[in-house]
């Protein structure tokens, strides 16, 4: 299998000087590292030209996003398998020998993510990633290892191959052939929420997304955008909102995105509560872009019922599980996860 690493780069001199350097050591074989640059103006490339003069590099005109900017660059690549990784991220030996074992014993996945730990604190499993990614009825995703901000320690707990909801954008392997199919991520999404409608698409098409604990990476996490941004917040609720209208069957799209607006302006006076008063109006800013949206959305909505993935979408809601109910790890929640075996594959 060609297998083709993709790091996307917008002003990240920094992070490719202490990062590559391991992308490059731990990934061989017939695996090529590109860097996607997605209209820097910091000396990137000239640290590139300069530093790493073998590795390709594919220039775009200027900043797409990383929705945008991965679409743009993966359209000039040939491989079997794209890896989307983030800038921030350093894979450990064997990372990429691991997935591919996995994908290729299981035809019919499409999608896979490696194990995802803290840079910082290696015995820590990552926030955007963990274990693999879920979400409930209503849209909130959480990870094996993360619900909401609590966050596990890896003691083996998740180390095994299964079905995942959603796999990571900061380390996602993809089959090159379903990204084309399905016209790749999302531009409108521009970032967040972007992987995780993907993998929806994916499972709506008939294919798996899985989690592969035999590959570990370790991640920084927040690089372009930091934790506590009023343009995350915006894109965040925004997107999850688009995400829903898309994915959702029409019987049950009203009923949960109806409930998601007041549980949203819950959250979002909560912020003002927390004299958070850019934070309250990325809420609403994100409420009033979503509903402009909406025709543009009705044009890529799922359109039949029996196209819609059920599987692994949580079936409680995670708000209450986690705040009335208390329940801070993954293993509390009840939710049967699908192995990863060949018997447990099937159209959604």
């Amino acid at each position: 299998m060609h297998i083709a690493v993709v790091i996307l780069n917008w002003n990240g001199r920094r992070m490719l000087e202490r990062f590559l350097p391991s992308v490059v050591a731990n990934t061989g074989g017939d695996t090529e590292v590109i860097i996607a640059d997605n209209g820097s103006t910091d000396d990137s490339l000239d640290f590139l030209a300069a530093h790493y003069p073998g590795l390709r590099v594919i220039r775009l005109d200027r900043n797409y996003g990383f929705a945008g900017g991965y679409n743009r660059a993966l359209a000039e690549v040939e491989a079997d398998c794209f890896v989307l990784l983030n800038d921030d991220v350093e894979p450990a030996p064997g990372w990429i020998e691991a997935v591919e074992a996995q994908m290729e014993a299981h035809p019919d996945t499409a999608v896979c993510q490696p194990k995802l730990l803290m840079y910082d604190r290696r015995d820590t499993f990552e926030y955007a990633g963990g274990a693999g990614g879920f979400i409930d009825k209503y849209g909130y995703p959480f990870c094996r290892g993360r619900l909401f901000t609590s966050i596990e320690r890896d003691s083996g707990q998740y180390d095994d191959e299964c079905e995942i909801f959603w796999a990571s954008g900061a380390a996602m392997f993809v089959v090159s052939d379903v990204w084309r199919e399905l016209g790749g991520l999302d531009d409108e999404f521009f970032a967040h929420m972007e992987e995780i409608d993907f993998c929806w698409r994916v499972q709506n098409a008939g294919y798996r997304v899985e989690y592969c604990p035999g590959s570990t990476v370790y991640h920084v996490g927040g690089g372009t955008l930091p934790k506590s941004s009023p343009r995350k917040t915006y894109l965040n609720f925004r997107n999850n909102l688009a995400m829903l209208y898309k994915n959702l069957p029409a019987c049950r799209r009203l009923r949960v995105l109806a409930l998601r607006v007041i549980l949203d302006y819950v959250a979002a006076f909560k912020f003002l509560a927390e004299r958070k008063p850019r934070e309250f109006a990325a809420v609403v800013k994100a409420h009033r872009a979503f509903y402009g949206w909406i025709p543009s959305l009705k044009l890529r909505a799922i359109q039949t019922e029996g196209k819609v993935c059920r599987r692994n979408i949580y079936r409680g809601l995670l708000l209450v599980e986690y705040y009335l109910l208390r329940k801070k790890k993954f293993s509390q929640l009840s939710m049967r996860v699908a192995k990863g075996s060949a018997s447990a594959a099937g159209k959604p």
